[in-house]
């Protein structure tokens, strides 16, 4: 994305297709794997609103990033984009993260939803609510494998 200071996101939406990644060493759609194909069905005319929604939160963030920059200098985006991606490495325990399924509240936080309540944080699946683990032989097990 290019950085601009756009507040909404552009409505056009590019519509192109290609098989090339259904394809197989001859270049022709793997239909016995990937299934019957049709390109119309991809290329066809989309809404414009469905195209600013898919592109809503890269918009945002790099909107975020572009003010940074042009209000603190280039160290601030880097800064934050390498803070992104130490706390997505990291590992949140069960016991620590949330109730259902582990969460990584810092990155909420360096990306600024942690004042936001999606449909995944009300409509659990049964699945991911079992039952936390006990922290201390977690870290038990794990002192003993190194």
């Amino acid at each position: 994305m290019q950085p601009t200071l756009s507040l909404v996101p552009g409505a056009s939406h590019a519509s192109s297709a290609s098989i090339a990644d259904t394809a197989n060493s001859q270049g022709v759609h793997d239909t016995l794997r990937h299934g019957v194909r049709s390109l119309a069905a991809d290329v066809a005319p989309a809404h414009p609103l469905q195209a600013r929604l898919e592109n809503w939160d890269d918009h945002r963030e790099m909107l975020q990033l572009t003010l940074q920059r042009q209000m603190f200098g280039l160290h601030m985006p880097v800064r934050q984009m390498m803070e992104r991606s130490l706390v997505k490495q990291s590992v949140v325990p069960r016991s620590l993260g949330g109730f259902t399924r582990p969460s990584n509240l810092h990155l909420d936080i360096l990306l600024g939803n942690d004042e936001q309540i999606d449909v995944a944080d009300v409509l659990r699946d049964r699945v991911e609510t079992a039952d936390v683990g006990d922290f201390h032989r977690a870290m038990e097990q794990k002192m003993l494998k190194s």
